[in-house]
């Protein structure tokens, strides 16, 4: 099934890496998707019996790797359709879905999601949303959450997994980056408390507050060594992050004159093989009533 292709001029952001034609975070995305999918267990870990979705919505879907590899897991799921705010990432997404020869399945749109969804009600079985706080603000959260309300269907499952700061590393360069990282989310607005926790302690709340039933989570505690396979793409993720919202964090803190120095001390330190982190997330869902 084919998918009209909204271009159009793209209109301004609130996501942290304002450049859209920002080749490293294309690659950091993609290596995100591959690393966070399996160490999450899957696409819906979760979820007792994925194959009751048929029509699924990846809002904020980047490169487009959850989408692809849930309709790979899943040859029920009829149609699933990504949409994003950047043309680019929805290009690369829609040449991947071809080349994986899914695209009578998949489909990617370019369309912000902060404006409204252009779909008709009652569209999806599953609205999924990972890592929004990278673009949404505390007083985005609720009109966001009516629109998945408005285009699922009655009994349909919204699922939303976002990210603590890492609460453990054994770099204190790392450590420091995401500090100052903490302080300028809290400060842009995308934090509900300057806090490990600012998002996730309120995603419960805020489903239930929309009106969603049997509103359940569950936290994922991702451990990476840099000596593993999984923890060399924890390290490249890393790297490529303070890279590209170095111009986010000079916006919205005070950036130590010695950055690239704090930087590469982190990557050195990263490239030890007694590295360690941890990476909290928390996934939350809830049913259309």
């Amino acid at each position: 099934m084919s998918s009209p292709i909204n271009r159009g001029q793209e209109l301004p952001s609130t996501y942290w890496v304002q450049d859209r034609s920002n080749k490293e975070e294309l690659t950091r995305l993609r290596l995100q998707d591959e690393m966070l999918t399996a160490d999450m267990g899957g696409v819906l870990p979760e979820q007792l019996d994925p194959t009751i979705f048929q029509h699924v919505l990846d809002v904020g879907c980047g490169a487009g790797g959850w989408l692809i590899e849930a309709a790979q897991t899943y040859p029920g799921m009829s149609l699933l359709v990504g949409v994003d705010a950047s043309n680019k990432m929805i290009d690369y997404a829609r040449m991947q879905a071809e080349a994986q020869q899914i695209s009578n399945r998949v489909q990617f749109r370019t369309m912000d999601a902060l404006r409204m969804l252009d779909f008709p009600p009652a569209t999806f079985d599953l609205v999924n949303q990972r890592f929004g706080t990278s673009f949404l603000r505390t007083w985005d959260w609720p009109k966001l959450l009516q629109e998945y309300r408005r285009v699922s269907k009655r009994g349909g499952v919204i699922r939303i997994t976002e990210f603590d700061m890492i609460s453990e590393s054994s770099s204190p360069a790392h450590r420091h980056l995401l500090e100052l990282m903490l302080e300028a989310l809290y400060r842009a607005g995308h934090l509900f408390t300057q806090s490990h926790n600012g998002v996730t302690s309120q995603l419960a709340r805020l489903l239930q507050r929309s009106g969603f039933r049997n509103v359940q989570t569950h936290v994922h505690m991702l451990h990476y060594q840099a000596d593993t396979a999984q923890g060399q793409l924890f390290c490249e993720d890393t790297k490529h992050l303070f890279r590209t919202v170095e111009p986010f964090l000079r916006k919205w803190t005070r950036v130590p004159d010695d950055y690239s120095i704090t930087y590469q001390q982190m990557v050195n330190e990263m490239e030890q093989s007694d590295f360690t982190a941890t990476f909290p997330l928390l996934t939350a869902w809830g049913e259309k009533s």
